[in-house]
């Protein structure tokens, strides 16, 4: 990059508020927003000299900011793919622990341990305190069709044009959620002596 003259850099800089502000509109992430000014300005920077003036400094370095946006937004979108084939991949790969729960015609193994009273157990704060240990063992993409819709109650068709699932894959999402959280429970509240003796 060629010596910039001081009045010229000190033209450029005095627009990031308003660069700042319409990368957050587009963003909504400060980090994200702050990453693309900054991109913007180095790229304005090393490009001042093909600046021709038919429009305004403001103009030229918003249309720069406006490439850096979408490239981050694309940026994000892949990394998310990626996030969820990996869960995906993961999800495949454990795929046989489901298996050993139940035998060829479909039955329990070992049947779950009685639960003398759920009601009670729902109670007590130690028991959330367990279940949400439990919760936070799922996949994440799993804990959070879970919860929304067990414990928020929201409704299958919202969860997932949110999460970008099929209702099938929610479903087996659900049914592999339910059986790891009712094991972990059963190892970690249901199959140990209340600290009261109960």
């Amino acid at each position: 990059m060629s010596q910039l003259p001081a009045e010229r850099y000190a033209e450029i800089q005095s627009h990031q508020g308003y660069l700042m502000r319409y990368a957050l509109a587009q963003l909504r992430d400060s980090q994200l927003a702050e990453e693309a000014v900054q991109e913007a300005l180095l790229a304005a920077l090393e490009g001042i000299g093909s600046f021709d003036g038919r429009s305004s400094l403001r103009t030229w370095l918003t249309s720069i900011l406006r490439f850096k946006v979408v490239d981050l937004q694309r940026r994000a979108v892949k990394e998310r793919a990626q996030a969820d084939l990996g869960e995906k991949v993961s999800a495949a790969v454990d795929e046989g622990w489901i298996d050993e729960f139940f035998d060829e015609s479909g039955h329990w193994r070992s049947p779950p341990q009685a639960w003398n009273d759920p009601d009670a157990a729902l109670e007590q704060t130690r028991f959330w305190q367990a279940f949400e240990q439990c919760l936070g063992r799922l996949p994440a993409g799993a804990g959070r069709v879970f919860f929304r819709r067990e414990v928020m109650g929201d409704e299958t068709a919202a969860i997932c044009q949110d999460e970008g699932i099929t209702a099938s894959n929610c479903w087996v999402m659900l049914h592999r959620a339910r059986l790891a959280l009712r094991g972990c429970l059963e190892r970690n509240w249901f199959g140990r002596e209340p600290a009261d003796g109960r």
